[in-house]
């Protein structure tokens, strides 16, 4: 996460303004192509306009709120599982709102009756600091601007006017400094506007940084590490950038004139075998859930709630500012909301229906977002199943269609795509992919490690290679190493919410002398019984199985009934385990983690992850070991990359794709795909 320095700035602070107001703006952001926010018919719906209205009147109705009070978060508050699974459709609907507040250097917790409209609980948490503000990446740089310091830094790099310096402010990952200490410690670095086009990256001016206190306005450290010479490359991704476009190939569409074949009631889908609702949160963006597979005449229960949780990005350079770059986007960054508006038949198909999303902004005022998330179905000449019969020669074969859920996060240079694809055969499938724009730093020279030879240095003498942690992807731009790691909270509730997490290890079995073979491998099953049982990692030398079973449901031929988490292609932090980044985002240490259901413990990295002290999360939540055999579980699961930045990732990076599967395991009987139609 890197914010752009260009583009239209927020809010500033201003008073509350009137509902009328407020619904004449509506009116206008409202005619977006795609289906509105509503008022809530189920319990789970995002918080619509006049909830959002309702916790700025109930918070100001007592005393709370006034014109400087910020909101770092206002959205649904979890309601109870219980009821939520007892609801039926046109029965009454409790539902409360959840909010952080910021008042000046003080936090608070509130919730507020959605029905009654009243508070019913304000609470001050103390130690912590809310989410980044959207105004907060920009207040920092008029501070900085007016540092007599900061000036003779820019004045030996030859700059006078700083009418083209746009400046933005970001929390620099937690190390435990006096400086940091109880602070709002924003970091600040500085761009050069001038003639910049489609991506200012390559024109921040390198080797300087300001931190500022955002609650004292406080300047409190100028770093200047020498003058580096602002590259010439400019990069370009825009179609006037790029030039001709390639010859243009035969058309290929996807089209469904009889319209699509999901049924749409408020946020709940149907298609189908498959009936589940989602919504689009402010922090975490797409969350899925009451996901149920109909299986004859049963509507099973596979997932009652599962979304992203947090995201981590730290990038590998010893140098000020990248080694304080270690993001917890998910938690320092939703300001506006994770999900960023996409664009019809580029983003999603022309089959997609699009939905908006409502978000509260700096001053709780809700904002109307377009296009936060779609959902369409599509075919792609892929199988379903099929087989040759060698006997009769005859081919049965049945064509593949699936229901993808999308979302796009935007954190500055990277854009995430999120989607969750529904598949005939009882799979949940989830990928994820990053693209934008890989982070780049200026150097002064073009000396590669290549060039160096193969002895190197350590990238603190004068003769280092300019990529000793990084790549050259333009001249004198190197784009530096960095991981990205995402982590998933997956609340199974297979046939029910009682389940327990069975461990199938494969072993490696010898056979007796005088065999033919001399090795086998078998299943050894163990179920988890406390959460550090849970506590994996992939281990392609020690394979084992992860399922959530259901001890009370069998299939057919008597074993339980479960749904595997079917990993893909992962990877494991290389930090060392005292390094502060690595105890930040504790999550990273295991690949799977189990919890018992608790309904306040949604976010791996803890709830308030800026400027946080290690250990938050999960770490502090399973120290505890509770059990977590046969009762309400959850699982977390990480996935990571490792990216070295290839000259083919610049200056806009094809999208890099990641994924995990939630994959039936004796849940049926036999495959649930057989009586797919031979048309898609």
């Amino acid at each position: 996460m890197k914010p752009q320095p260009v583009g239209p700035r927020p809010r500033r602070r201003v008073p509350l303004p009137s509902l009328a107001v407020a619904v004449a703006s509506f009116v206008v952001l409202a005619t977006a192509p795609s289906l509105r926010a509503q008022s809530a018919t189920h319990p789970l719906d995002p918080l619509s306009w006049d909830e959002h209205w309702t916790v700025i009147e109930a918070l100001k109705a007592a005393g709370h709120v006034d014109d400087a009070t910020r909101f770092s978060l206002v959205t649904l508050a979890a309601p109870d599982k219980d009821a939520v699974l007892a609801w039926q459709p046109g029965a009454p609907i409790q539902r409360a709102a959840f909010a952080i507040v910021k008042q000046g250097a003080r936090t608070f917790e509130a919730e507020v009756d959605l029905a009654g409209g009243r508070v019913t609980g304000w609470e001050e948490v103390e130690g912590v600091q809310p989410n980044w503000l959207e105004e907060e990446f920009y207040e920092a740089g008029p501070i900085v601007m007016e540092n007599p310091e900061w000036q003779a830094a820019m004045r030996e790099r030859g700059y006078t006017d700083f009418s083209s310096i746009d400046c933005i402010g970001l929390p620099p990952g937690y190390f435990g400094t006096p400086m940091q200490k109880g602070r709002r410690v924003a970091m600040v670095q500085c761009t050069d506007m001038t003639r910049a086009r489609t991506q200012p990256y390559t024109r921040t001016i390198a080797g300087l940084t300001a931190f500022v206190d955002l609650n004292t306005g406080e300047v409190i450290h100028v770093a200047d590490d020498g003058v580096v010479p602002i590259p010439a490359a400019e990069a370009r991704y825009d179609a006037d950038g790029v030039g001709p476009a390639r010859e243009k190939a035969t058309p290929i569409s996807m089209e469904q004139p009889q319209g699509p074949s999901f049924e749409l009631d408020g946020h709940q889908v149907r298609w189908g075998n498959w009936s589940f609702h989602h919504r689009v949160d402010p922090r975490v963006g797409l969350v899925i859930a009451r996901v149920l597979y109909k299986d004859g005449a049963r509507h099973r229960s596979v997932l009652y709630e599962g979304s992203l949780s947090e995201i981590f990005v730290p990038y590998m350079d010893p140098s000020l500012p990248w080694y304080a770059f270690n993001f917890l986007d998910a938690g320092e960054f939703p300001a506006g909301g994770l999900a960023k508006p996409m664009a019809p038949g580029l983003d999603c198909p022309e089959n997609a229906v699009f939905f908006d999303g409502i978000v509260a902004g700096d001053d709780g005022v809700p904002q109307m977002t377009p296009r936060t998330s779609c959902i369409f179905e599509r075919y792609a000449g892929d199988v379903a199943w099929r087989h040759l019969d060698g006997f009769s020669e005859t081919i049965e074969s049945r064509p593949k269609r699936d229901l993808v859920v999308r979302m796009y996060a935007v954190l500055g240079n990277y854009d995430y795509n999120f989607d969750w694809i529904f598949q005939e055969d009882g799979t949940l499938q989830v990928r994820l992919a990053a693209t934008g724009i890989a982070a780049v730093k200026a150097v002064r020279q073009q000396v590669s490690m290549a060039s160096a030879g193969s002895n190197g240095s350590n990238g603190h003498s004068d003769d280092a290679a300019a990529d000793a942690y990084g790549r050259f992807v333009d001249p004198n731009v190197v784009a530096v190493n960095h991981d990205h790691y995402f982590s998933f909270r997956l609340d199974l509730d297979v046939d029910g919410p009682r389940n327990s997490l069975e461990l199938d290890a494969l072993k490696m079995v010898e056979l007796p002398e005088g065999h033919p073979r001399r090795s086998i491998w078998v299943i050894e099953p163990a179920v988890a019984q406390v959460e550090s049982d849970a506590m994996r990692r992939i281990n392609f030398e020690r394979p084992v199985l992860w399922r959530v079973v259901n001890p009370r449901e069998q299939n057919h031929v008597g074993y339980n009934t479960s749904y595997q988490l079917k990993p893909r292609s992962n990877a494991l932090s290389l930090m060392t385990p005292d390094d502060y980044p690595q105890r930040r985002a504790g999550f990273i240490d295991h690949h799977l983690w189990a919890t018992p259901y608790e309904p306040d413990e949604r976010y791996a990295a803890g709830t308030y992850p800026t400027l946080s002290e290690p250990g938050m999360g999960l770490p502090a939540w399973t120290s505890a070991d509770r059990s977590i055999a046969d009762t309400d579980i959850v699982l977390w699961y990480t996935v990571g990359m490792h990216h070295v930045v290839r000259a083919e990732d610049w200056p806009v990076m094809p999208t890099a794709w990641q994924a995990f599967e939630l994959r039936p395991f004796d849940f049926f009987d036999r495959n649930p795909a057989l009586d797919l139609p031979k048309k898609p």
